[in-house]
């Protein structure tokens, strides 16, 4: 690959504390949606270079994956890479291609990763075009790519997240979504950092249909599950006010009360999992409390948990096959650089 007219794309995975589910349409063009969320120093990396025929090559380099095709043949889509294929078929591009793929987070773990490749893709292929994108309109191309061009089930909130980049309250209704950065200091977020941990639970269980079924119990009218979706969708206000206050301990609790109310949303997050029992075995070791990272079935954890009984509550999980991700909050979405010369979106009210 020539790497002296290559583009260096980074978009990052996030945490989502509270409000996943809420920033479906089924449901926030009727109640409204919010979730709090926030990036981090995890990330999806991507390198596209200009080739001189029409060939697309794309490779995962993390999954082993690569895929060519030619450009006028155009994709198939056969579940292998087929995210960057339809980013690069929506987007365009004027010839031949290869495209490196890395992620610091394994497929499906609950961290957006998903979303973060498409909004990177995008991004690389607007800076190879000579396009300028709002974020707003980088993160709904992402999401047309995703839910409209390959019909993947999820919400708006990740591909927000990797566009924007930031600690936010995203803020979802049927006449758009916005974006508001929660104000805290860089003392609390410090704070936030030492006492939170980011659990890997050793698994991820892929092409379960929790979205879909989430979906069809919504629809169905299932009370359990509108009153679930109501709590997380207030729980992300008190947690944006607690964390903005500075009241950081709250966050334990409310953790907890996100995680019952997303399992009263959707009874089938943590089955054939041990899910519960990690987070029961965090509580009982010091954690105040806890989540899990996505739509469920497996990927990571986030505990609240004093730095005290850290070492005693990681001890505990790795009995169980856990392994702790250290992280840190970063600012920055995505963004792409070729050269001396920067790509990031243009960042406004749309």
């Amino acid at each position: 690959m020539p790497t002296s007219a290559s583009i260096h794309v980074v978009a990052p995975l996030r945490i989502s504390f509270v409000g996943g589910g809420t920033d479906f349409p089924h449901y926030f063009s009727e109640h409204g949606g919010a979730v709090l969320s926030a990036t981090i120093d995890h990330h999806i990396r991507i390198t596209i270079a200009p080739r001189e025929d029409r060939q697309v090559i794309v490779r995962s380099l993390d999954l082993g994956h690569l895929v060519e095709y030619h450009l006028d043949a155009g994709p198939v889509y056969d579940g292998v890479m087929d995210l960057a294929k339809a980013a690069i078929q929506r987007i365009g591009v004027p010839g031949g291609i290869e495209m490196d793929i890395d992620s610091d987070a394994p497929a499906g773990s609950g961290l957006g990763g998903s979303s973060a490749l498409v909004t990177g893709v995008v991004a690389g292929l607007a800076m190879l075009g000579g396009r300028a994108l709002e974020a707003h309109e980088l993160a709904r191309l992402a999401y047309s790519i995703e839910r409209d061009d390959l019909a993947i089930s999820g919400g708006w909130q990740d591909q927000y997240a990797a566009a924007f980049g930031g600690f936010n309250l995203l803020e979802f209704s049927k006449d758009g979504v916005a974006v508001s950065p929660v104000r805290t200091s860089p003392e609390v977020m410090a704070a936030l950092e030492r006492n939170l941990m980011l659990c890997y639970t050793g698994f991820v269980r892929r092409n379960v249909g929790l979205i879909d079924t989430q979906i069809e119990l919504y629809r169905r009218g299932r009370e359990d599950t509108i009153l679930g979706m109501k709590q997380l969708h207030g729980i992300a206000y008190a947690m944006r006010d607690a964390v903005e206050e500075g009241d950081i301990d709250q966050l334990g609790v409310m953790l907890r009360d996100a995680f019952l109310a997303k399992q009263r949303m959707n009874p089938h997050i943590a089955e054939h999992t041990p899910i519960e029992a990690m987070l029961s075995l965090a509580q009982a070791a010091g954690a105040t409390g806890g989540k899990i990272c996505g739509a469920g079935g497996g990927g990571y954890l986030l505990l609240y948990c004093r730095p005290s009984a850290q070492s005693r509550v990681r001890s505990e999980l790795e009995r169980l096959g856990a392994q702790f991700a250290p992280f840190a909050f970063r600012n920055e979405g995505v963004h792409a650089v070729r050269g001396g010369d920067r790509w990031t979106p243009i960042l406004g009210n749309a």
